[in-house]
């Protein structure tokens, strides 16, 4: 059985607390520090602006732990770098305006040089994580139905409404980030990659 299809609340918490320790074990340079500051430092960065936005520097900042987790790819750090830093705020500001809509804010975040719906959910996660999960490559691999990881909005979509579910059906206080992190811990993050 694997963690997708249990219903056992137990189980999903275990998986959950082991993600730190999963996220050490990776053995990469700066993410166990990225990720506390994504989990930990972000999300109260971005609620307490009078309109809640990522600044430039966050957004590269996001970029590298999204690729220090997964796969790194200088080149769409680069382009995230050349966003300017009026637009980042402004296409970020009206991004998280959206929320809750279910795709509007990953859409609008992934119109910035560099930013695919993956990067644009990390921002999205880090203000909502009640409503939008961090789009992953290994997470999603996990979700019967979904097929081959496509990185299209539709295929987050469905990813997202998956997740949302599986929290909605574990109940409070599982949120889809939450189901994520569980997710990606469970299958030892990069070590579980063949």
């Amino acid at each position: 059985m694997t963690l997708w299809t249990s219903t056992d609340a137990r189980a999903w918490r275990a998986a959950l607390d082991s993600y730190e320790a999963v996220v050490e074990r990776q053995g990469v340079a700066r993410l166990p520090e990225l990720d506390r500051w994504f989990r930990d430092e972000l999300p109260g960065l971005v609620t307490a602006r009078r309109s809640p936005h990522v600044t430039l520097p966050e957004l590269v900042r996001l970029t590298e732990w999204k690729m220090a987790r997964g796969v790194w790819r200088a080149p769409n750090l680069v382009l995230v770098r050349s966003n300017p830093a009026d637009v980042v705020v402004k296409t970020s500001s009206a991004a998280l305006a959206a929320v809750p809509h279910p795709t509007t804010p990953i859409a609008t975040l992934a119109k910035l040089k560099g930013v695919g719906p993956a990067t644009a959910s990390a921002v999205a996660s880090a203000f909502a994580p009640e409503t939008y999960p961090f789009f992953d490559e290994l997470v999603a691999a996990q979700v019967p139905d979904l097929g081959a990881v496509a990185w299209t909005m539709a295929h987050y979509r469905r990813y997202a409404d998956a997740l949302r579910a599986r929290a909605a059906a574990l109940g409070d206080p599982w949120t889809p980030s939450m189901i994520e992190r569980a997710l990606w811990a469970h299958v030892g993050g990069k070590a579980g990659r063949a």
